[in-house]
């Protein structure tokens, strides 16, 4: 098997010689048929000198009644007359008529039908040899002239053969040419298989040669591209399905980190909560303040148990494709008017002043997510910043999107806590955060509902002292 591929033929040499065998057969057709052509011509020829010859004997005969010699030069002449029944009444080269009928003879026929006819080669029974017979009918009887089938006779119907040694030439030049051409196709076929049989085993081609430009060409080039945007989209297919299986996988990892960071969060306030009833239940006879006291701390847990729960839920919801949220018109400029109303008091009891300086600007988004960014910013400013300032404004407005800044004028954060300040349950201050009853979830749904908005968070430490938040919404999904 492998001795039969190695020997194997390739396109380019069946090509090739599948080329040169159409051509000298059509050549060997046209020679063989110029041949006889050219042969019956000649034969024609002799036979119209003969019947110039018939014709005057023919003439003679109707005249006088006796058959005459033509002059002419033609060695070894035959003159045969013969009657409608076909039998020879004179014949010049022998001494005894031929007993024969010659009715059946191919010349007498011929002319007999159409008046005259020859016969090319045929060996004469009673001389003994081989003759050009040609006969002519007359008044009810044939006059046949005969040349010997000599040498001379022989050469003078011999097909010249320059022009078929002319078409020879032209047909081995047209071969050499065909010999290149067919090289030139064939490597196109043999390029095109070779690409074929890889694409088949599915190997990525790369940086592949063009092939020239011609019909096959532009065929083989068309192939090539379609398979490499085929090869592109299945590594695009591949790098998509890795992507949503390493998303997929992400998913699960931090759906297993919040559990168990809830988990965490969780006993706390539970503990709390369940130390301070089992108190109460177990000393009945404590007095009224100190009952109040621990009644207050269960209240205290549960609400921070309740704030948990609620931002376990909007993370959640967000983090699950956002589909619950519907989007709508809104002006943010009115929202951040509404929460700065909502956060005065507040603000003041604890030394702070919010400037709300958002320029008017509408945005098609969610009401509930809108509020809990900036709630939870300021919240983390007045809760963490230890200053005195919070300032809210617009930084950039195009056609497509919005940049807000939220700023305080605090004591900002640590560098090497900065970049984990977005994460679930991260705490800069573990012990401080607890006390002030933060869930460690307000920075996470910030940044989880402006990326819901098609946005970025960033947050930086100002040089003059305080964190600054600049986050971008799109204005349309």
């Amino acid at each position: 098997m492998g001795m039969f591929s190695r020997s194997r033929l390739t396109y380019h040499r069946k090509l090739f010689l599948g080329l040169v065998i159409y051509s000298w057969l059509l050549v060997g057709c046209f020679a063989l048929f110029q041949y006889h052509r050219e042969k019956q011509f000649k034969a024609e020829e002799v036979n119209s000198r003969l019947q110039v010859l018939n014709e005057f004997i023919i003439a003679h005969l109707d005249s006088t009644g006796k058959v005459e010699l033509p002059p002419c030069d033609i060695v070894g002449l035959r003159i045969s007359v013969i009657d409608g029944n076909g039998k020879v009444i004179f014949d010049n080269s022998s001494d005894s008529l031929p007993k024969a009928s010659h009715i059946d003879r191919e010349e007498v026929i011929k002319a007999m039908q159409t008046g005259e006819g020859y016969t090319l080669r045929r060996h004469s029974e009673s001389t003994g040899g081989t003759y050009f017979y040609s006969a002519k009918r007359g008044k009810g009887y044939l006059v046949r002239t005969a040349v010997p089938y000599s040498m001379t006779l022989d050469r003078l119907l011999t097909t010249d053969y320059a022009f078929l040694w002319f078409i020879a030439l032209v047909t081995a030049g047209m071969c050499v040419i065909g010999f290149f051409v067919t090289r030139r196709v064939g490597k196109h076929i043999e390029r095109l298989s070779a690409f074929a049989e890889k694409a088949e085993r599915g190997e990525r081609i790369v940086d592949i040669e063009p092939f020239p430009r011609d019909e096959l060409g532009n065929i083989s080039n068309h192939i090539v591209r379609l398979y490499a945007k085929l090869q592109q989209a299945i590594a695009e297919r591949d790098r998509e399905h890795r992507q949503a299986i390493c998303e997929q996988q992400e998913k699960m990892r931090i759906k297993r980190q919040l559990t168990n960071n809830i988990n965490h969060e969780l006993k706390t306030p539970v503990a709390s909560m369940q130390l301070c009833l089992e108190t109460l239940i177990d000393h009945k006879e404590l007095p009224v303040e100190k009952r109040e006291d621990f009644i207050n701390r269960c209240y205290a847990a549960n609400k921070r148990l309740q704030s948990l729960l609620i931002d376990v839920s909007t993370l959640t919801r967000i983090e699950d494709g956002g589909e619950s949220f519907a989007r709508e018109a809104l002006s943010v400029s009115d929202i951040v008017a509404e929460i700065c109303d909502e956060y005065e008091e507040l603000a003041r009891n604890k030394g702070f002043e919010i400037r709300n300086k958002v320029t008017p600007v509408t945005i098609n988004g969610n009401m509930s997510l809108l509020f809990s960014i900036f709630r939870n910013l300021i919240d983390n400013a007045l809760a963490y910043s230890e200053g005195s300032l919070i300032e809210i404004r617009v930084l950039e407005e195009t056609d497509h999107h919005v940049t807000l800044a939220l700023a305080d004028n605090g004591k900002g954060v640590a560098k090497e806590h900065l970049p984990r300040i977005f994460e679930r349950f991260y705490r800069v201050d573990k012990g401080r955060s607890r006390l002030l009853g933060g869930t460690g979830l307000g920075l996470s749904i910030v940044k989880n509902a402006v990326h819901w908005h098609g946005g970025t968070i960033r947050a930086i430490n100002r040089e003059q002292g305080g964190l600054l938040f600049v986050f971008t919404l799109n204005k349309q999904p």
